[in-house]
C-alpha cells in the first residue's frame, strides 16, 4: 500500500511563518515532480474556507492546498479550535460543528480526536507522494505536550523529520531555538533535522557566526536564511498576523484614495475578505478599533465576526455604534457595508434563542437595516455564486454563519444566488438602501472578484465627484506561489532538505 513521504514544519511560537514555508515547499515539490499536499492536525484560527463538501477548515490549509494545486479538504485540516472568548471556542471536526467547548472540557475529548487526525492523515498518506505538515504555536509548550495532537506526537506517527522555524524579525531568535530545543525530551531532540531562520532583514553575511555557533551548539544544521519580504500577496493565517498584512505604503498626498475604515472587532473573522482592497492603489485601508480613530471615512465595513453579540456590544460600549449611526445618518456621502456578523449587527434585532453565543436571548442592533436575525444551532457552510442585483455581476464567495435573517421594507436584496452546494438555485441575499450607501451581505470573498470589487470601489469615487477607474486583475495566487517558491529556492539548501525527506 502506498504511504506518503511526510516532512513536518513546526515553530519556536505563533506567527514565526510555519504557515509561509508550508505553502512554499507545497509549490516547490509541486514544481518538482511530486503530487503534494498540506496537513494540520489541528488549527486555531478565525479565518477559514468552506470546501467544495460544505466543510469547514483554517484560511491557511486551503491557500496551502492552492500552492499545490489541488481542491482543499477536510482531511488537511481535521480539527479547527474558533475562539469564541478568551476561554471558550467552537470545535470543527472534520469540517462540522462539533460543539462548543472550554479549554479543560475540549482536552478530555481529544483521546477520541486523536483517531480522527490519525484517520485524516492516513487516507491523504495514500493518495500523495509527500504530505507537508504544520505544527502549532510552538511544540515546547510543557503544559500542552502531554495530550499534543499537533507537534512532535504527530511527527512521531507520521514518521515526519522535522524543521524548526525561527522569526529573526521579532529578536532573541538564537535563544529561542536554543530554549526550544532544550525543551524537548533526547528523542523529541533527534526528530529535529534542520533549522531555518525566517524573516531576516539585512546583510546575510552578518549571521555566519551566528549560525556557526548555533550549529555546533544545537548539532542540527540550519537549512537557511529566509528574507523579509513585502512583495509576494500570500494571504496571512488569522488575526496574529493583521497588522503585519496591512502594508505601509507611501501615498501620494495630491492623489484622490478612498478612505476604507474596517471595524477591528474583538472577534474579527475572515478578515482576508479584504485583502483584494488592501491591494488597490486608489484607497486607503485601516482597521479601527475605537470611536476617536474612525474620523470621516468614505467606507466603513463592520467585518465578520465569531461571536456576533459580544461584538455588538463591544461597539456600543467603545461608542463606535454611537459614531457609526450618526456618521451615516448626517452625511449623504458615506458607504457602510456589512458582512455575515456585520450584517446582523446593521439589523434592528438579533435572537439568541439557544444561546449560542452568550446567555442574552435578545438585543437591539444598530437599527441601519430593516432585518431581524435568529441565530440557529445548524451553521450554514456553503460555496456560492452570486449575482448582485443592481449591476448583474457575478461573484463567487462561501456562506459561514449560524443567523437566519429576514427582512421588509425600502431596502432591495444586494445578491441573488444562483449556486449553491454545486446546484443551481434561486434566493436573495443581503439588503441594500435605496441609494446604494448600506449593504449587508453573508457572503464573503465578495472582492475577490475584480469586476465586483472595482464596480463597487466606482459607485464610492463617482458620490465624491471622482471619476471612475478601469478594473485591475491585482492578484494572481498562482503567480504568487511561483514567487515565494523561488525565494525558498535561493535561500534554502534544498538538497539537503531532499535528503532529510528521503524522497
Amino acid at each position: 500500500m502506498k504511504k506518503a513521504k511526510a516532512l513536518q514544519i513546526c515553530g519556536t511560537g505563533s506567527g514565526v511563518g510555519k504557515s509561509i514555508i508550508v505553502a512554499g515547499l507545497c509549490r516547490i515539490f509541486l514544481q518538482d515532480g511530486f503530487k503534494v499536499c498540506p496537513f494540520k492536525a489541528q488549527n486555531m484560527a478565525l479565518n477559514s474556507f468552506v470546501t467544495k463538501e460544505h466543510g469547514e477548515i483554517g484560511r491557511a490549509q486551503a491557500n496551502q492546498a492552492v500552492a499545490c494545486r489541488i481542491e482543499p479538504n477536510v482531511e488537511m485540516n481535521p480539527i479547527l479550535i474558533k475562539p469564541t472568548s478568551d476561554i471558550g471556542s467552537q470545535i470543527i471536526v472534520r469540517g462540522k460543528p462539533y460543539g462548543n467547548m472550554k479549554a479543560a472540557e475540549y482536552i478530555k475529548h481529544k483521546k477520541n480526536l486523536k483517531k480522527v487526525v490519525r484517520g485524516s492523515f492516513a487516507r491523504l498518506s495514500r493518495i500523495y507522494d509527500i504530505v507537508v505538515i504544520e505544527g502549532a504555536g510552538s511544540p515546547a509548550e510543557i503544559n500542552l505536550k502531554k495530550h499534543d495532537l499537533v507537534n512532535m506526537n504527530m511527527a512521531r506517527y507520521a514518521k515526519a523529520p522535522v524543521i524548526l522555524v525561527g522569526d529573526i524579525d521579532k529578536g532573541g531568535v538564537f535563544a529561542w531555538l536554543v530554549g526550544t530545543l532544550a525543551l524537548l525530551s533526547k528523542e523529541e531532540r533527534k526528530m529535529i533535522k534542520g533549522i531555518i531562520i525566517n524573516k531576516f532583514r539585512g546583510d546575510k553575511s552578518l549571521l555566519s557566526p551566528a549560525i556557526k555557533f548555533l550549529e555546533k551548539r544545537l548539532k542540527i544544521k540550519v537549512l537557511g536564511v529566509v528574507p523579509y519580504f513585502k512583495d509576494i500577496k500570500i494571504p496571512e493565517e488569522d488575526s496574529v498576523s493583521l497588522e503585519e498584512s496591512i502594508p505601509n505604503r507611501k501615498y501620494d498626498l495630491n492623489e484622490k484614495y478612498i478612505d476604507v475604515a474596517v471595524i477591528k472587532l474583538p472577534h474579527i473573522s475572515n478578515f482576508t475578505d479584504f485583502d483584494a482592497l488592501e491591494k488597490e492603489n486608489d484607497l486607503v485601508l485601516r482597521y479601527v478599533r475605537n470611536s476617536e480613530e474612525l474620523n470621516s471615512p468614505d467606507l466603513i465595513i463592520i467585518p465578520g465576526t465569531k461571536n456576533t453579540i459580544s461584538d455588538l456590544e463591544y461597539l456600543k460600549v467603545s461608542g463606535l455604534a454611537g459614531k457609526i449611526i450618526s456618521y451615516i445618518r448626517s452625511n449623504s456621502s458615506p458607504f457602510l457595508l456589512g458582512v455575515c456578523g456585520g450584517y446582523q449587527m446593521l439589523g434592528k434585532k438579533i435572537f439568541d434563542k439557544y444561546h449560542l453565543e452568550s446567555a442574552i436571548e435578545e438585543i437591539n442592533g444598530l437599527g441601519l437595516l430593516p432585518i431581524r436575525t435568529h441565530l440557529v444551532k445548524d451553521k450554514v457552510l456553503n460555496q456560492v455564486k452570486a449575482r448582485e442585483v443592481s449591476s448583474g455581476i457575478e461573484i463567487f464567495g462561501y456562506e459561514i454563519h449560524h443567523g437566519i435573517s429576514e427582512g421588509k421594507g425600502d431596502p432591495k436584496p444586494f445578491f441573488e444566488i444562483l449556486e449553491r452546494k454545486g446546484k443551481k438555485i434561486k434566493y436573495f441575499d443581503g439588503f441594500r438602501s435605496k441609494d446604494k450607501r448600506i449593504s449587508g451581505t453573508y457572503i464573503h470573498g465578495l472582492f475577490d472578484t475584480d469586476t465586483f470589487r472595482r464596480e463597487f470601489l466606482n459607485q464610492i469615487r463617482q458620490s465624491k465627484g471622482w471619476q471612475p477607474l478601469p478594473q485591475k486583475i491585482n492578484f494572481d495566487p498562482d503567480r504568487e506561489f511561483d514567487k515565494l517558491a523561488q525565494l525558498l529556492r535561493e535561500n534554502i539548501n534544498m538538497k539537503l532538505l531532499y535528503r532529510i525527506v528521503k524522497v
